[in-house]
């Protein structure tokens, strides 16, 4: 792949948490690329790093106690760790967008969503007063908001869950975003409501030639939306390749688990499988391969190597990396 194909460069990326508990390793040597116009999914349980990683990209990690301790983040060639936060200011929310997962607590109660809406136009974009309020409910409009204008005068509380949706993703698109970063962009939403949202930001994505970055634990969502995939677990990438090698040929036990709690048409199993255990704590993670507690291939044959020592991530096949000791030895072996 060439470089001018590549929008986001994150190489070995390291935000860690310090607590009086001790430190927290979040996310550990995340290397990723999004390509330009394409989407890349970053899926994993709850407490796996996704989040983290996406706060890390717009510098938006609380500091103290949080801190990103190593790695590049490239876009178009620029180091965003090595910016200003002057400069990073003008990055965020015009060149670099994001959906947090929470309408509700991420707009604010006591202005109007066109105020809102119309600080980021006014703080990005050469318009002011009546143009960036014209541009504002346009916006709106473009999201699928039935009479804007009268939407725009209204505050969040006055919307359903599906509207404030809608509108931070206006938000979020107000200043023609080169990448959109959507952090469970349909958490908690119903599924009429949830397809709504995902169908309007592929339009929106294909009309502006935009890079997205979906985070979810959502697989269904993941076949439907990318082109790529990274799965994480514990902090750390366990698999990354094309969406069809991730569901056609997944290489990481916590892949091939993932898949497997997918509900699926015509299924006899009255019950849908799980994965045992827990995502474990970043205060206390266990030493080797991190899913080795909840791993089968572990729990049938107690492979030392896995208790004791992290596999490194990979490249299994062309283009498809994985970090397991069982599928390396695999693929040694057949090769």
């Amino acid at each position: 792949m060439s470089n001018n194909e590549i929008l986001l460069s994150i190489h070995n990326l390291s935000t860690y948490f310090h607590t009086e508990e001790g430190t927290a390793k979040a996310v550990q040597d995340v290397s990723v690329d999004i390509k330009k116009g394409e989407t890349l999914a970053l899926v994993g349980e709850s407490g796996c790093g996704k989040s983290v990683t996406a706060l890390s990209i717009l510098r938006l990690i609380p500091d103290p106690p949080g801190k990103i301790i190593g790695g590049e983040i490239l876009f178009q060639s620029r180091d965003l760790l090595k910016l200003s936060e002057k400069r990073m200011r003008t990055i965020r929310g015009n060149e670099i967008a994001m959906i947090f997962q929470e309408p509700m607590t991420s707009l604010n109660p006591v202005y109007t969503v066109g105020d809102q809406i119309v600080e980021a136009i006014e703080l990005h974009q050469d318009k002011k007063g009546p143009a960036a309020w014209s541009h504002a409910t346009e916006m709106l409009r473009l999201v699928g908001i039935a009479e804007p204008e009268q939407r725009a005068k209204e505050y969040p509380h006055q919307m359903s869950g599906g509207m404030r949706q809608r509108i931070m993703i206006a938000m979020a698109l107000s200043c023609d975003p080169t990448l959109l970063i959507a952090d469970e962009p349909t958490t908690a939403l119903d599924v009429t409501i949830q397809a709504q949202i995902l169908e309007l930001i592929k339009e929106l994505q294909q009309r502006n030639h935009m890079s997205v970055l979906l985070i979810t634990h959502d697989l269904a969502v993941v076949a439907e939306n990318a082109e790529d995939v990274v799965v994480m677990y514990a902090s750390r990438i366990v698999e990354k390749a094309d969406v069809n090698n991730i569901f056609d040929h997944p290489l990481h036990p916590y892949t091939r688990g993932l898949l497997r709690s997918l509900p699926r048409l015509g299924s006899r199993n009255d019950r849908l499988e799980v994965i045992p255990g827990t995502v474990p704590d970043p205060l206390h993670f266990p030493t080797g391969c991190k899913f080795h507690p909840r791993c089968p291939y572990y729990q049938a044959n107690a492979d030392e190597q896995c208790r004791t020592k992290e596999p490194p991530l990979e490249q299994i096949k062309p283009s498809h990396w994985a970090a397991c000791w069982k599928t390396s030895r695999e693929m040694k072996n057949v090769t």
